[in-house]
């Protein structure tokens, strides 16, 4: 049975440290909803409020090994599907093979979008440490999916049998027809409209539930705003994104 704890503060950001010091979890980890944002009251004394949030205790640790089954059996699948045996002992770590990961990865990527769609073929580039993946032809819509969710698990198969050869981790990204481009401007347009409402508004807003490489794309984009601050919120494979307004600092002349 799901449990709930409530924590009052001075401030939501105040009351989410707070349930991060009792619980032993980092504020990023907390699943929690706002039961009151609170108020300052009549010149910060008279009938403030304080804020308060309700956090979910009973399911993280549970879903976290939940998670960690699930990656382990995709790992197993994709293991049997392409041939692909352990790495090395855990005492040799040789630097990436490049060239070795861009073909391993062409072959599995173009067998896993031939099972999707026909008539798609393979481009790679290599730049900055990572491997671009580009799709062209087929069926686009289908091969990215309802909000590029086809093509993310595409990308997360794919990243595991490139890096199942080598104890260097190497970066790779799966692109289809220029998607990720499109997608990363329309983020940029969405974090600052949402960015100048919680400036606006005075509270916190949310951007939904973001993977990660979309959530990146915003902290990146607002991390030199100085009147707001991200921080993403909750656990498991989607994240919220949360954009928090910076406390106005008052003017010393100000009465």
């Amino acid at each position: 049975m799901t449990e709930y704890t409530e924590y009052e503060a001075k401030s939501v950001d105040k009351a989410l440290e707070k349930a991060g010091k009792d619980l032993n979890l980092a504020v990023e980890e907390l699943q929690y909803d706002v039961v009151s944002y609170g108020s300052s009251g009549i010149f910060g004394l008279v009938g403030a409020k304080k804020a308060k949030i309700r956090v979910k205790r009973s399911n993280g640790r549970i879903s976290g090994k939940i998670q960690k089954e699930a990656k382990s059996k995709a790992r197993d699948l994709v293991q049997d599907a392409f041939g692909i045996e352990d790495a090395s002992t855990p005492d040799e770590k040789p630097s990436p093979n490049i060239d070795q990961a861009i073909s391993d990865g062409q072959q599995a990527l173009q067998r896993l979008v031939d099972f999707i769609s026909e008539g798609a073929h393979i481009e790679t580039e290599h730049r900055n440490g990572r491997i671009m993946f580009k799709i062209e032809g087929g069926n686009s819509a289908l091969l990215i999916g309802k909000r590029g969710q086809t093509l993310e698990a595409i990308q997360y198969l794919l990243e595991r049998i490139v890096n199942k050869k080598n104890d260097a981790r190497v970066r790779v990204l799966v692109d289809v027809e220029g998607y990720l481009g499109a997608r990363k401007a329309n983020l940029q347009r969405l974090a600052g409209k949402m960015a100048d409402k919680a400036r606006k508004i005075n509270k916190p807003v949310t951007i939904g539930q973001m993977n990660a490489y979309d959530r990146r794309i915003v902290h990146l984009h607002l991390k030199d705003n100085q009147s707001v601050r991200t921080q993403s919120i909750g656990e498991g494979y989607y994240r919220k994104l949360v954009i928090f307004p910076k406390r106005r600092r008052r003017s010393k002349n100000s009465n």
